[in-house]
């Protein structure tokens, strides 16, 4: 194996990147379990994708910042390590296709060299923290959230109580009450508030709890109207505590927080996450520097002034693509990725744009395009002109002929059906047959591949996801149609009702049906979801059923886009949840692996985590004994009662300091020195004893860690 010990810098980032290249190992040699390897990898941004022998990663951009360097080291990994491409996602993360797992150790380590990093883009994590893109130059912002989702984001990378949640944790800043970065369909969602009181102006936000996407969205509760800003990592921290201990991690379908929100209600979980909070942690959260957001290299040179060729197109542009920022003289340029796709030469290109005409501010954006930061306004005309020259100056940025989209069948287990051509097919509908309509800010169209919703077309007002139907003997691509989705602002926003399932082959028909009806017939500047309103959901479903009408089928609509041969349906085992290892030798294998991490983490005097990884000990080695008694349980707050019921109170395992006791400990008592030590001691001691019990009431072998493979005579 291949080391990176002096490539990398970061003590913790090479651990991790070394951690990789054993685990790799070890599957590869058939000492690793495969579910184990997947939860592992995952957590690395390691993502299994449709074609087999191949990977997809994801790339972790944190509020979706990026400077010129770090996207032309993105370009080389992609030419060096995939096919050259370069996908944006909705979540402000980028992500490749197409490499070789062997490799991704080297490719991990070659982006660390500009600061990139791949952990806890995927799994049960919490997922990179997103944030309006626009935040810090928005005139209309009470101040930049920026500072605050990034350090929200550098706090809990790491952490180790956040790494194998039941589910991941999504969260996200918008700048303004506009929510822009859609926070009522997130875990956590913070929206600026300022508190105006006769001491003066005190920051916070409204927070959000327990939204989400996916085959059965949920809309955000408020658990807050105003949270002090220097309470929302504490309130984070506690919300995860609670999630970790209490969350579902049985059935995948019901383990995100929205459901454990919803099952015990809102007051209930908030009661919860106050007591998280007394009085076991403390946080140590380094002094948020707002200022380290607002960026200074802008350029100093002048520009030469000239019109622009195409005067018509120019103006078009501007339009729907800049905006005056709150700095006074500077310009936000927003740049249209279609389907947020860019070759690495392409981004190159861009990157040599941003470092001449603005100030190396790059924000990836929601809707999978760029937001260009502090450009002079002199630079405006040789900007887009520079931009023309590469082919990233269409307008209508964030407007009807913007559509997001997800990757769908082109590379995803779950996707059903495909959802990149079609777009291309819609989008070309707009700009030749509904151009006017890229001005009207109120009407977009977003597409998933299948129910789950990475499109976000639940949230769009006009909204389509891929499904299939039978017709006959024989199974075809479909749209799911989903009308009046959208944001209302707030922290508020609504789901697109479904209104049908068409033949993919007719999207375009019933779109150019739909907006057809709406030019025709709304009242003047009316918008779309008041039209929707207006009409109502029977009078589309009518307007929409000729296109539904299977006797109407063609054989072409049996060809999903983008194919030649006739479709069918070919869904692969998902990764977005993770996995639950359920074996006993398994599960006792890793809380032996977990107080070897909390040894570490006392030799780097790291004592909370060390107490966690000890309570997670715990919890998996109390699993493992419940198992091995067909005892199932769907959470840890159920391991931690059914294991007093049936192992303690019964007198099958008499342990020497209790367990209850010792689980309660880690909420109650400080992490100091003195307590993690004794910590470590007695849970070594807890874990030897169910070790043996397991051994000689079930003769199960604990296996051998991969590294001490080679020390056995």
């Amino acid at each position: 194996m291949q080391s990176f010990r002096t490539e990398i810098e970061n003590p913790l980032v090479e651990r991790d990147i070394l951690e990789l290249e054993r685990k790799i190992f070890a599957f590869k040699h058939g000492t690793l379990n495969e579910e184990k390897f997947r939860s592992l990898r995952l957590a690395r941004g390691i993502y299994g994708q449709r074609q087999k022998g191949v990977q997809m990663i994801r790339i972790k951009i944190p509020i979706g910042k990026l400077n010129a360097n770090q996207l032309i080291k993105i370009a080389d990994v992609s030419d060096e390590f995939s096919n050259g491409n370069i996908h944006l996602t909705t979540r402000q993360d980028i992500q490749i296709h197409y490499v070789n797992i062997d490799r991704t150790p080297q490719l991990w380590a070659h982006l660390e060299e500009e600061q990139i990093t791949l952990r806890e883009a995927c799994g049960n994590t919490i997922r990179n923290v997103t944030a309006s893109p626009q935040s810090g130059i928005d005139p209309t912002e009470p101040f930049d959230v920026s500072p605050y989702a990034y350090a929200v984001f550098d706090y809990f990378l790491r952490k180790p109580f956040a790494q194998e949640l039941g589910r991941k944790i999504k969260i996200a800043f918008s700048n303004s009450e506009k929510d822009s970065a859609f926070t009522f369909i997130h875990d956590i969602g913070f929206i600026p508030k300022l508190l105006r009181s006769p001491k003066g102006e005190q920051k916070g936000f409204k927070v959000l709890i327990g939204g989400g996407l996916g085959a059965q969205p949920i809309l955000a509760l408020t658990a807050f109207e105003f949270l002090s800003a220097d309470e929302i990592i504490p309130f984070i921290e506690s919300v995860v505590r609670v999630f970790d201990y209490l969350g579902e991690r049985t059935n995948r379908h019901k383990a995100r927080l929205k459901f454990l929100v919803q099952k015990i209600g809102l007051p209930a979980f908030l009661d919860a996450v106050a007591a998280a909070r007394n009085p076991a942690y403390k946080y140590a959260i380094p002094p948020i520097i707002e200022t380290a957001f607002i960026s200074k290299n802008v350029p100093q040179g002048i520009f030469t002034t000239f019109r622009p060729a195409n005067q018509e197109k120019y103006k078009k542009w501007r339009q729907t693509n800049t905006f005056h920022q709150k700095q006074k003289g500077f310009t936000g340029v927003f740049v249209r990725v279609k389907l947020g796709n860019l070759n690495s030469t392409l981004a190159r290109k861009l990157s040599k744009v941003v470092a001449l005409y603005s100030a190396d501010d790059i924000r990836i954006t929601p809707n999978q395009g760029f937001l260009i930061r502090f450009v002079p306004h002199s630079a405006i005309p040789a900007l887009y002109e520079a931009l023309t020259f590469i082919g990233l100056s269409d307008p209508g940025f964030d407007s009807i002929a913007d559509i997001t989209a997800c990757p769908g069948t082109d590379t995803c287990n779950l996707a059903i059906s495909n959802s990149t051509e079609v777009t291309k097919v819609l989008e070309q509908i707009i700009e030749n047959e509904f151009e006017e309509l890229i001005y009207e800010s109120d009407l977009k169209i977003k597409i998933s591949g299948c129910m789950n919703a990475c499109g976000q077309h639940s949230i769009a007002q006009i909204g389509f996801h891929g499904s299939s139907f039978k017709a006959g003997d024989h199974v075809l691509p479909a749209l799911q149609v989903l009308l009046g989705g959208g944001v209302t602002g707030n922290g508020n926003g609504g789901f697109g009702d479904k209104i049908i399932k068409v033949a993919s082959k007719k999207g375009p028909d019933v779109l150019r049906s739909i907006l057809r009806d709406f030019k025709k017939n709304r009242i003047p500047k009316e918008v779309f979801n008041s039209y929707y309103s207006r009409k109502g959901k029977d009078y589309f479903y009518q307007l929409l059923k000729p296109f539904g009408d299977t006797k109407n089928l063609i054989p072409d609509d049996f060809i999903d886009w983008g194919q030649k041969e006739k479709f069918k349906t070919e869904i692969g085992v998902g990764e977005c949840a993770g996995v639950m290892i359920d074996l006993s030798a398994t599960l006792l294998l890793e809380a032996k692996e977990k107080l070897e991490w909390s040894k570490l983490a006392i030799s780097e005097l790291q004592w909370s985590d060390s107490v966690y990884h000890c309570h997670a000990a715990l919890i998996g080695a109390a699993k493992a004994l419940l198992l091995a008694k067909d005892i199932h349980v769907n959470s840890h707050h159920a391991v931690v009662s059914d294991f007093e019921k049936y192992f303690i109170e019964t007198g099958v395992l008499p342990l020497n300091g209790g367990f209850k006791e010792c689980i309660q400990q880690t909420k109650e008592v400080l992490p100091t020195e003195n307590f993690a030590l004794l910590y470590y001691n007695k849970t070594e001691d807890l874990v030897r004893d169910m070790e043996n019990w397991l051994h000689e009431r079930t003769k199960i072998i604990i296996p051998v860690k991969p590294e001490e493979i080679g020390t056995l005579g």
